[in-house]
C-alpha cells in the first residue's frame, strides 16, 4: 500500500491506491449493515453545516460526516434494529445505500461506530444507552 506525506501534518499516511482519503480496500468486508450498531461510548458528534465532527476521545481520531444525512443515520443507529433500517429511516433511497454502507464500514474500521453486541459483551452500554448491568430509572 502506498505510503504519503500529508502537507498539512507532515505525517505519513498509508492511502488506498495511492489516493488520499480512498477507503481502504476490504473495509466493508468487515461490516454487516444487517446487523445493530451504534456510536461508540468514547465518541462525540458536534453537527456542523455539511454534516458533522465526530471525535473519539480514546483514540483522539477526528472524523468528518460529510453529509447531514449520514448524521441522521449516525445517530439512529441506536434505535434502530440494524445499520440497512438506521439509513432507510434517515431518508436513504436504495440507490444511494452502497454510498451509505461504505461510509458506515469506514466508520465501523475506525471505531467511531461499533456492534451493539460488542458492547454488550465488552462491558460497554447496552442499547439506548445504558451501561451493561446498569438499573433502569
Amino acid at each position: 500500500m502506498p505510503v504519503t506525506a500529508s502537507p498539512a501534518t507532515g505525517r505519513r499516511e498509508r492511502t488506498a491506491g495511492g489516493r488520499p482519503g480512498a477507503p481502504t480496500p476490504g473495509a466493508p468486508a468487515g461490516f454487516d449493515p444487517g446487523l445493530p450498531w451504534e456510536l461508540a461510548p468514547q465518541v462525540s458528534l458536534r453537527p456542523e453545516s455539511f454534516g458533522a465532527l465526530a471525535y473519539h476521545f480514546g483514540t483522539r481520531r477526528l472524523s468528518f460526516l460529510k453529509s447531514p444525512t449520514l448524521l441522521r443515520v449516525v445517530e439512529m443507529l441506536g434505535s434502530a434494529p440494524n445499520a440497512r433500517e438506521a439509513c432507510r429511516r434517515a431518508g436513504v433511497v436504495p440507490g444511494e445505500m452502497d454510498h451509505y454502507t461504505e461510509a458506515l464500514a469506514t466508520l465501523a474500521a475506525t471505531g467511531m461506530i461499533v456492534g451493539q453486541l460488542e458492547l454488550r459483551t465488552a462491558g460497554g452500554r447496552e442499547p439506548g444507552g445504558r451501561a451493561t448491568g446498569e438499573a433502569s430509572r
